[in-house]
């Protein structure tokens, strides 16, 4: 293997294996060393996201093998990626694309019609803030599109935020020190989030669950010793599988996030009206939405409790996900994301769900990479 690429660090786990980092001019490959076989396996980052998936190392002599969980893995994958952060050019690297990917991700919508503020575009939508042009097509003001908090409120002063015709992109938002400050007010929502997903977009993790490697490697082009990576790309880029807009969807609900409830069920309809719910009405979500194919979802409210749930049915799936999901949050939230999902619009049932349900699975892909690449992603 050394031949076509270099082992940049190394841990040995037991007598019996080593787990070793691997690089040829792209995102790394994790390599599991079978030290009594000589044998090594090639594995993309991704794989170790998941706590329970299980490993059988062959032994020496016919028949033996020894199974391994990742979490026997844990302490010697945190250590080899460090090493891997420390003795290549990856921190460098990673700084300049962070703050580069920071940009993508607050650049404003431009809106100039004022019928359209109200009924934006799921594309717009998508975006955290307005570029509102639509008193004067030369003189505007940048809108966040997110929930202000009181101390978020305090760094993003309206005067500041006017904009002229020629500063219809994210540059006044860096100029200004509006992307900096938000980052420094609340780091749990602008700051660390970003710095995982840039670490997880470099280092070949999944991306919220979906396979981006092939964009992952495409971000290491260029020249030899090259730090910074060549950026093309938006928070819709489908390359990036829906992670940029979950990502967008965490922080705009990043207040009501960790009360939303995830569990999976073979029957969400009996399990919910079992807890006392009552259900109300169905919608049917497209693929790409709560997930890869398309889902039934029946809306739930227990009055009482003063709680919405979703009961999300996979439509025609394979027999391997006949699991069906269910979210489940306090009433007051659900009503607060429809007003937040809109620039004072109709609600719109069928994006809030998606939005939450897209949040929820950004907390818990973020929470299984970070604790790899939090030592060295420069979070606050």
């Amino acid at each position: 293997m050394d031949d076509r690429g270099e082992i940049v660090s190394s841990f040995d786990v037991d007598d019996n294996v080593a787990l070793q980092i691997w690089t040829k001019g792209r995102s790394p490959r994790l390599v599991v060393f079978n030290k009594g076989r000589g044998s090594r396996k090639l594995i993309q980052l991704g794989w170790i996201e998941k706590r329970d998936r299980k490993l059988s190392i062959s032994g020496q002599k016919r028949g033996q093998s020894r199974a391994y969980s990742i979490e026997d893995f844990v302490p010697g994958l945190q250590r080899i990626l460090s090493e891997y952060a420390v003795y290549t050019n990856f921190r460098i690297r990673l700084w300049k694309f962070a703050v580069e990917f920071e940009k993508v991700l607050h650049a404003p919508e431009i809106v100039t019609d004022r019928g359209e503020m109200n009924l934006l575009s799921e594309e717009k939508r998508s975006s955290l803030w307005i570029a509102d042009f639509t008193e004067d097509r030369k003189q505007g003001s940048l809108r966040p599109f997110f929930p202000v908090t009181a101390g978020e409120a305090g760094v993003l002063d309206p005067e500041a935020m006017k904009i002229t015709d020629a500063e219809r992109n994210v540059e006044p938002l860096v100029r200004r020190g509006f992307i900096r400050a938000l980052a420094k007010a609340a780091p749990a929502r602008w700051h660390n989030p970003v710095r995982v997903t840039a670490a997880a977009l470099l280092l070949g993790f999944s991306y919220c669950g979906a396979d981006g490697l092939e964009f992952a490697d495409s971000l290491w082009e260029g020249r030899a010793g090259d730090a910074q990576p060549a950026l093309d790309f938006s928070l819709r880029d489908p390359r990036l599988m829906g992670l940029g807009r979950k990502l967008a969807a965490f922080i705009r609900h990043f207040n009501a996030v960790e009360r939303i409830e995830e569990a999976v069920s073979l029957d969400s309809d009996k399990e919910l009206q079992d807890q006392g719910y009552v259900r109300k009405r169905r919608l049917a979500f497209a693929p790409g939405t709560i997930g890869d194919v398309p889902y039934k979802v029946t809306f739930f409210e227990d009055e009482a409790g003063g709680r919405t749930a979703f009961g999300c049915k996979p439509d025609a799936a394979p027999s391997r996900e006949r699991w069906e999901l269910i979210y489940s949050l306090p009433t007051e939230d659900y009503h607060a994301a429809l007003r937040h999902d809109t620039m004072g619009g109709p609600d719109d049932e069928y994006f809030t769900v998606t939005q939450l349900a897209w949040a929820r699975q950004f907390l818990d892909w973020n929470a299984s990479v970070a604790p790899y690449v939090g030592s060295f992603a420069g979070l606050m």
